[in-house]
This record gives structure tokens, C-alpha cells and sequence, in this order.
């Protein structure tokens, strides 16, 4: 697909939800691993992380987004025509997490509802699906729900959220554009390995490994090759921000913020650098909030660029890259009438 163009749709808000329980990368950590820790942060950049109770789902976080979105929209839950999760966390293999939330959130039957297996690059992608939707004018009014459960109290980098964003079919609305990508070639980079077809679970995955510092591994776990993602990272999202912005015909310097996944403070200054923006220009969460998988693009904008988006005419580009591989960007023109609640600690 590369770059493509949407019409007749209306970016008409966003909310965010994170769980009230915060983790110190350096106060929570194993004590024997505590200077490794440190060096880690500074590089990394991420001090806090967010994390779910056991109870508590990355569906249970897009619920309280969406509650949030909507009381501020005062939108008529009848009148919504359709609902997309995207997640690596569903409630459950199957059925659909977002049909739940259909039900959950007391959308009509006539919705559409179905979940998009996503991580990092996920927003772009669900705003793309969602907005093709919209644009042949079946759906009117409609909900995409993005985020993950993917918080550990080991692992430094990755936290919990949930997102709602509202789209509608509007005539007169700003054109979206975007720049779609993906290369499964290298999908090793970013997986999770045990609990499909290929590789089912067993009693064998149980067993966990310990490192040098007595930490455990689980087979099971989640995997990242660091310098492969830092390497496709930093090669593949410079260029594809330049030539979303050449098919748009718009110059740097006319967008008020470029929005990257909260990947990790050296990917994401490696990217600002190559594309020579000012740090004013690029809002970060990563200290906060860690990497919080497809929902970052969101919870940068609600608790980062809240109050100027509010009530403010808006040009934002947005960047989201990861497992899959796949990239994304799009190029959105946010009107003063968008509605971003306050995030929900929840």
C-alpha cells in the first residue's frame, strides 16, 4: 500500500486509561541488580512503568478510555457503527476482545466489532481500517480501542495501557494521509514464540532459566533482539516520515508535533536527529509511562499535548513501529472541536 489518502473522516477525540499502580525501574528492582539498572535507565530513558492488578485486562482499561470518550463526545451509543481492538493481549484466543466490548460498552448488535493483532505500530494501521470504514459512508460514528497488557515487574521497558480514539464520517473533513509498511522477513526480531500452532505450549515452557544475576527466564517470554530493532527502527521510520510528508505536500515545519512509539530514549533521539527536528517538536512519555506497546501514540498525545490540542487547531504526525516487522505513519489535521479528557488512572 504505501501512502494512501482518506477522506469524508473527522478525527473527533481521543482518551487514554492507565493502571494506578506505578513500578521504579531502580527503586523496584532486585538490589543485586541495581547499578546495572541505573546505566539501563539512563539510556533507556524510562524511570517509571505502569502495571495492571492480576485482575485487571488491557480490556478493562479501554473500557474506562472509551467510557471517558465518550461521556465528553455526548455521543448517542446507538448511533455507533463500529468498533476495532487493536492488541497483542485479548481477553481471551477467541472470541474477539472488541465484541466483548461491544456488549460491555452498550453498543447496538448492528456494530461491527473485531480485533487487529498489532503491537507497536498498531495506531496507524487501526486509524487506517477504521477510517476506510467511515470513508464509504456506511458508518457514521465509530471507535477504535488500542492498546496492551505487556508490563512485567522484571522486564524495564514495556507497561500498560488502554486507548480510545472517535472517528466520524464528516464531508468536509481534512484529508488523512499515510504510509503503511511491513516485512515479515523480520519477525524473529520482535515475538512471542511459545502458544500458537507452531510452537505449542508445554510442561517444558514452565522451566524457567536463571542469568548471572539470578533472575529468571522463562522460555514462554516475550523476545527482543535490541540491536535488530534498534537497526530497523532507525532506518525505516526516518524515510518513511519524509515521504508521507512529500505525498501531503507539507513541509516540516508546518506540523506543530511529530509523535513517535515510545520505543527507547536512544531509538527514538536517533530518529528525532536524523529527521532534524527540535525536541519541542517530538513530546515524549517514555520516563513516565515506558513503552506502552500501540497505545503510546495516544498516551503521548492525552498526557503529553492535551492542553494544545485542546480547543486548538492542530497539525500532528504520527509514528508507529515495531513487531512484525511493520511501520506506520500518518498525517492528521486535529480541528479545535476534538474532545481529549483528562487521563484515567484507573
Amino acid at each position: 500500500m504505501a501512502t494512501t489518502t482518506l477522506r469524508n473522516v473527522r478525527f473527533a477525540g481521543m482518551a487514554s486509561c492507565v493502571p494506578h499502580r506505578i513500578l521504579d525501574n531502580i527503586r523496584d528492582c532486585p538490589p543485586q541488580m541495581k547499578s546495572e539498572r541505573e546505566r539501563l535507565v539512563r539510556n533507556i530513558g524510562i524511570q517509571n512503568r505502569r502495571i495492571c492488578n492480576e485482575w485487571q485486562c488491557f480490556s478493562d482499561l479501554a473500557f474506562d478510555a472509551a467510557e471517558s470518550l465518550l461521556q465528553s463526545l455526548q455521543w448517542r451509543r446507538e448511533e455507533i457503527g463500529a468498533i476495532i481492538v487493536v492488541t497483542q493481549s485479548p481477553d481471551y484466543l477467541s472470541p474477539s476482545t472488541a465484541i466483548i466490548l461491544q456488549d460491555r460498552l452498550g453498543l447496538p448488535q448492528t456494530a461491527i466489532a473485531f480485533d487487529v493483532n498489532l503491537g507497536c505500530s498498531g495506531y496507524p494501521f487501526g486509524l487506517h481500517v477504521l477510517g476506510s470504514m467511515i470513508a464509504s459512508g456506511g458508518i457514521k460514528k465509530a471507535l477504535l480501542l488500542v492498546g496492551d497488557k505487556c508490563a512485567s515487574v522484571q522486564d524495564p521497558l514495556f507497561s500498560d495501557a488502554g486507548t480510545a480514539t472517535a472517528l466520524e464520517f464528516d464531508s468536509s473533513a481534512p484529508e488523512m494521509f499515510f504510509d503503511l509498511n511491513s516485512d515479515g522477513s523480520g519477525y524473529q526480531a520482535l515475538m512471542m514464540p511459545v502458544g500458537g500452532h507452531r510452537q505449542p505450549f508445554g510442561g517444558e515452557h514452565l522451566i524457567p532459566t536463571r542469568d548471572a544475576n539470578g533472575i529468571r527466564h522463562w522460555p514462554s517470554a516475550f523476545q527482543l533482539d535490541g540491536p535488530a530493532v534498534l537497526s530497523f527502527s532507525t532506518q525505516r521510520v526516518p524515510p518513511s516520515v519524509e515521504r508521507l510528508l512529500e505525498y501531503a505536500g507539507t513541509p516540516k515545519d508546518e506540523i506543530d508535533y511529530f509523535v513517535f512509539h515510545q520505543a527507547n530514549r536512544m531509538i527514538n533521539e536517533t530518529i528525532r536527529k536524523k529527521l532534524g527536528l527540535p525536541t519541542e517538536k517530538a513530546p515524549s512519555t517514555l520516563s513516565d509511562f515506558g513503552n506502552t506497546s500501540g497505545a503510546s501514540l495516544p498516551i503521548t498525545m492525552t498526557a503529553r499535548l492535551r492542553e494544545s490540542l485542546t480547543g486548538h487547531n492542530k497539525h500532528v504526525l504520527l509514528s508507529g513501529f515495531g513487531i512484525g516487522l511493520s511501520w506506520g505513519t500518518c498525517l492528521l489535521k486535529i480541528d479545535a472541536n476534538a474532545k481529549f479528557p483528562e487521563l484515567v488512572v484507573s
